[in-house]
Order: structure tokens, then C-alpha cells, then sequence
């Protein structure tokens, strides 16, 4: 359900709501005056966030640097040959 927050003229009081875009609130929340308005407010998209492990990220970065220090050790080798 999306959140709406009105505004009442009487008590000069900010609220918020959550209700479906077919509803309407018709009175505040706090003096029960029938003197408010829908304020404009920007949808809310929450995304969901993938953490990797620091242990996955560490495996991921000796393996795909296996190979680079397994050159470099068998150049070593032959320099000293």
C-alpha cells in the first residue's frame, strides 16, 4: 500500500497514511478536522541490494588471480635458469 501524507489546516499538523489509491481520508488524524490536504509526495521504490560475503569476494579474487601468479612464478623460473 502506498504511504500518503496530508496536511490539516486546522491544527496546522502534518500525517501520514497508508492506504489503497481508491481510499480517501477524509478527516485528520489528530483534531479530526475535516480541513486537510493531500500533499505531493514522490513515490518510494525500495531496491533490493545484494551484499556478497568479504570470504565469496575473496575466493573470487584468488582464483581469477591463480592463473596471472602462476605466470608470473614460472617466468621468475626461467629468468633465474
Amino acid at each position: 500500500m502506498p504511504r500518503y501524507i496530508y496536511f490539516c489546516e486546522n491544527c496546522e499538523k502534518d500525517f501520514s497514511l497508508f492506504h489503497g489509491i481508491s481510499e480517501v481520508q477524509e478527516t485528520c488524524t489528530v483534531c479530526e478536522s475535516e480541513q486537510i490536504k493531500k500533499m505531493v509526495t514522490k513515490p518510494l521504490h525500495l531496491k533490493k541490494q545484494v551484499k556478497k560475503s568479504t570470504g565469496k569476494l575473496t575466493k573470487k579474487y584468488i582464483e581469477d588471480n591463480r592463473e596471472i601468479l602462476k605466470n608470473l612464478k614460472k617466468e621468475n623460473e626461467k629468468s633465474h635458469d
